[in-house]
C-alpha cells in the first residue's frame, strides 16, 4: 500500500469480509464511536459479538458475493456506501443455501464505519426451508 486510504467501498468490503471470517477485533477497529447497526425486523445492536450469538440460530456460517456497489453522501454530507449481492452458507444443521439476497448501507464518519443497515430475504428463506 502507498499510503493511501482506501476508498471507502474498499473499506466496506473488508470490513465485510472480516465479519465473515469472524475477525472480530480487525473489524472493530474500523468503527467509528456511535457505530451502530440495524437489521430486518428492526433489530438494532452495536455489539459485534451479539451479532455473532444472534446469528449463530439461523446459520453457521455465511459467505457474501458483491455483486454491485454504489457510493455518495447523505444529506448531511457523509459518505455512504451500498453493497449489494447474494449470500451462502449453512444453515445450523449443516444443509447448505445460497441464492439470498441482501443489500447493506454503511455511512462513514472520519474515514470509519458509524452506521449499517442491512436488508435480505433471510427470513423468506428460512420459510421455504421449513425452519
Amino acid at each position: 500500500m502507498d499510503g493511501t486510504p482506501p476508498s471507502d467501498v474498499a473499506l466496506c468490503l473488508r470490513y465485510l469480509r472480516l465479519m465473515e471470517e469472524r475477525d472480530l477485533d480487525a473489524a472493530r477497529a474500523m468503527l467509528a464511536p456511535g457505530f451502530f447497526m440495524v437489521f430486518p425486523g428492526d433489530r438494532r445492536m452495536t455489539d459485534l459479538e451479539e451479532l455473532v450469538r444472534s446469528s449463530a440460530a439461523r446459520y453457521r456460517y455465511v459467505k457474501k458475493t458483491f455483486d454491485e456497489t454504489d457510493s455518495g453522501t447523505d444529506r448531511q454530507g457523509r459518505p455512504v456506501v451500498i453493497v449489494c449481492g447474494t449470500f451462502y452458507g449453512e444453515w445450523p444443521d449443516g444443509a447448505p443455501f445460497s441464492g439470498i439476497r441482501y443489500c447493506d448501507r454503511f455511512v462513514l464518519q472520519d474515514g470509519r464505519l458509524l452506521e449499517q443497515h442491512v436488508w435480505n430475504d433471510l427470513a423468506e428463506a428460512l420459510r421455504a426451508a421449513g425452519r
